[in-house]
């Protein structure tokens, strides 16, 4: 009785694995292979890499006819075809299972035209290693430049409002909590020098990522007489990648380019983050354009700063997809890594993509935003973020040891603290009581109130001074 059960389980397992092969197929491509990867790389290279790779295929062919591998006929008439078949309206393009990809359909619609032998020849030296790690290049240097130009753009806006902005003074915070006296055009410098560092990033990763592939072919290079150098010239690569086994093995230009819009994206959140803080009705420092609020459906009287929200969740997003493609790196193996860049690359044209939409929209929001001078300046003179300076007169003015002299500003803090009374709220004559061995004038003490003159006093080099700041954006616009 249990062999006869064992014999009916087998048989129910081979039906099942028969059934499923009569849909599924019993040669390559099976059709779960080609609904779950084929296809969907298929058209991921139709959308991103089409234009690349015919530009391969024309540079290629010219190097191969100066190298006169090819004879010049034989290159005109490649070139007739690839010409020609670079017409193909790209919306018509459909997978066949004919085809294992975009290439070998390309390759064989030139071939009908000009013939299979011809056509054939394009590909000497040249193989899908060295020419897809080329294209992805290409398409990923033209992400990075304009991401850079993007980035460039809203840095030229914030500096734009830092310079309108270099006399409203607001409250600085560390921990979240209100912290001394700055200016609004003090802290856009601050977050204009980050994203300055961040374009830099981008364009170190474009100058790595620029670099030709080109003739290092499966992996060794090639026996016929090729022209690398010549290939950097027509692709309009920056360099060539020398060894011929780091051209198509090394994933570092993927991980720098990723790196650089992960860092990006997460430093602009962060300041995205405070941007949202500010246009808060509690805050009320920030004013968002009408054009990029949403008004409430149910609460007519809100003013929502969806423009910065979506530009906060987007920034976070792009982060993720760099962050997907240093992990699918780390996993890779040395050697070549075209089959892992097929579900690798959309990530990053995704990513850039979302990282354009951030820097666009935030430029738009920065251009046109509104800074509250006279609640931000109120907001400077509350939660006694001045009481630092009475430490600084104490001692620079009075004669008194800076430890001494901090530790007075903390009794005074703590008895304002415990009367409920902001620092301008407390006469200089009770002042003096508590300070007990010290006399402040009366002038001494008004001004170490006043966000004012904190903010004039803080002369060094990187202050909040208005001359200093103003000096700083002279010179990043320079």
């Amino acid at each position: 009785m249990i062999i006869k059960e064992k014999n009916v389980e087998v048989l129910l397992l081979h039906t099942l694995k028969e059934q499923f092969e009569k849909t599924d197929g019993v040669v390559f491509p099976g059709k779960t292979f080609m609904d779950e990867l084929l296809k969907p790389v298929f058209y991921d290279q139709k959308e991103h890499l089409f234009d690349a790779m015919f530009h391969i295929h024309k540079a290629h062919t010219t190097m191969l006819a100066e190298q006169g591998i090819l004879t010049k006929q034989e290159a005109a008439k490649i070139l007739e075809g690839v010409a020609e078949v670079e017409k193909m309206e790209r919306a018509d393009i459909e997978y066949s299972s004919s085809y294992e990809d975009l290439f070998f359909l390309v390759e064989s619609q030139i071939g009908t035209l000009i013939g299979d032998e011809l056509a054939g020849k394009m590909h000497i030296a040249k193989s899908r290693n060295d020419m897809g790690e080329g294209m992805y290049r290409i398409v990923l240097r033209d992400y990075l430049q304009e991401t850079t130009e993007a980035a460039e753009k809203l840095a030229e806006a914030i500096l734009y409002q830092a310079e309108n902005h270099i006399e409203s003074i607001m409250p600085a915070h560390t921990h979240t909590q209100p912290a001394q006296p700055t200016t609004f055009g003090h802290y856009l410098v601050a977050i204009y020098d980050s994203l300055q560092r961040d374009i830099d990033r981008l364009k170190q990763a474009r100058k790595t990522v620029n670099q030709s592939p080109m003739g290092a072919a499966a992996i060794t290079t090639s026996g016929f007489p090729i022209n690398r150098e010549r290939m950097v010239e027509l692709l309009g690569f920056e360099g060539l990648i020398e060894n011929s086994y780091d051209a198509i093995g090394a994933g570092d230009y993927l991980i720098e380019a990723a790196q650089a819009l992960i860092s990006l994206m997460t430093n602009m959140g962060r300041w995205l983050q405070e941007f949202l803080r500010m246009t808060s009705k509690e805050v009320g420092l920030l004013k968002v354009s009408d054009a990029y609020v949403q008004i409430s459906s149910i609460m007519p009287q809100k003013r929502n700063p969806v423009s910065i929200e979506h530009s906060r969740a987007i920034a976070s997003s792009a982060a993720a997809e760099g962050m997907a493609v240093v992990h699918m790196i780390h996993n890779t193996p040395y050697g070549d890594i075209n089959d892992t860049e097929d579900d690798l690359q959309p990530h990053l044209y995704a990513g850039f993509k979302k990282a354009l939409r951030v820097l666009k929209l935030m430029r738009a929001v920065v251009v046109t935003m509104d800074f509250n001078r006279d609640r931000a300046y109120q907001q400077a003179r509350e939660n006694m973020i001045t009481i630092t300076e009475l430490a600084d007169v104490l001692a620079r003015d009075y004669g008194v040891s800076f430890r001494k002299a901090h530790h007075k500003a903390s009794v005074i803090a703590k008895m304002a603290d415990k009367q409920d009374k902001e620092l301008y709220e407390i006469p200089v004559g009770e002042l003096n009581e508590w300070l007990e061995d010290v006399t402040l004038t009366e002038q001494d003490w008004q001004q170490i109130t006043d966000p004012y003159y904190f903010v004039q006093r803080r002369r060094v080099t990187g202050g909040t001074n208005p001359d200093v700041v103003r000096g700083m954006i002279d010179r990043r616009k320079g």
